[in-house]
């Protein structure tokens, strides 16, 4: 990653903070967004602390314009973009009947539609490098989660998206990995949506007994050097697409009961 331009959308906490942390230890230059000023000094400051050759950008990946100037100001700033990481992304939780619909459409703003403004403008800068387009996806792209209605289909978008631009891309030398890193311990479920669009404001899973977002991050880094198409990475995910692939009515009723079992789930336990 020596001098590599990377960008990484939603890169002031969580996953995408580490990664900045984890790509720029390894030698590339690194610029991040985010939506929250603080988040974005804060990050900043810590990164300049490590040394690490940093561009702070704020931006809304759920707005087109900006997801152009994001792009823009990286291109500007060191000249040439070798990775896009589509890190940003928020989550829900709450049964379809009761959900209000205007939760699914920002759930898709920004997973979906903020992956396909960002790697629209970052493309023609991609191919110039033969570089490398990264989604940060969920094992809810593969098996669709009970409460979890918009989130599900916008990781299932996104994986639909990023296999046939991969298809599309075969010849041109661009690298396109999705990376699944089930459960993480970050943020995603305390800013998760409820049925009414509110922040639920608190995780109803034990983040103790999950993988850290540095070790997320880390994988992320080492299979985009190795430009592996897919990474799973959690026995729990793994066993989940396969099952779901060879027993998919077993997989219904495994999934449930599991999600079925978090605190205060909308689920009636089985």
């Amino acid at each position: 990653m020596n001098d590599k331009v990377v960008l990484i959308t939603g890169g002031t906490s969580g996953i995408g903070k580490a990664l900045a942390f984890s790509f720029g230890r390894a030698g590339a230059r690194v610029a991040f967004s985010g939506r929250n000023e603080q988040g974005l000094a804060q990050t900043s400051q810590e990164l300049t602390l490590a040394g690490i050759d940093h561009l702070a950008i704020r931006a809304d990946v759920s707005v087109e314009a900006q997801c152009r100037r994001m792009v823009q100001e990286t291109v500007d700033t060191y000249g040439r973009l070798d990775v896009l990481i589509n890190n940003a992304g928020i989550s829900m939780r709450a049964l379809f009947e009761e959900l209000e619909l205007d939760v699914i459409r920002k759930v898709m703003d920004i997973n979906f539609w903020g992956t396909v403004y960002a790697t629209k403008y970052a493309l023609p800068y991609i191919q110039q490098s033969k570089g490398s387009i990264v989604g940060i996806s969920s094992i809810a792209g593969y098996r669709g989660l009970p409460a979890r209605t918009g989130y599900s289909a916008s990781k299932f978008a996104m994986h639909g998206f990023l296999e046939t631009l991969r298809t599309e891309l075969l010849h041109s030398g661009v690298h396109v990995l999705i990376a699944c890193p089930g459960f993480t311990a970050s943020n995603i479920r305390n800013t998760a949506l409820a049925a009414n669009g509110q922040q639920q404001g608190e995780t109803p899973r034990d983040e103790q007994k999950m993988m850290s977002a540095e070790e997320v991050a880390d994988r992320i880094l080492q299979a985009t050097i190795k430009r592996k198409r897919d990474l799973v990475m959690t026995t729990q995910g793994k066993l989940a697409v396969w099952i779901n692939k060879l027993f998919p009515s077993l997989a219904d009723k495994l999934v449930y009961n599991v999600m079925a079992k978090e605190k205060d789930s909308p689920l009636k336990k089985a």
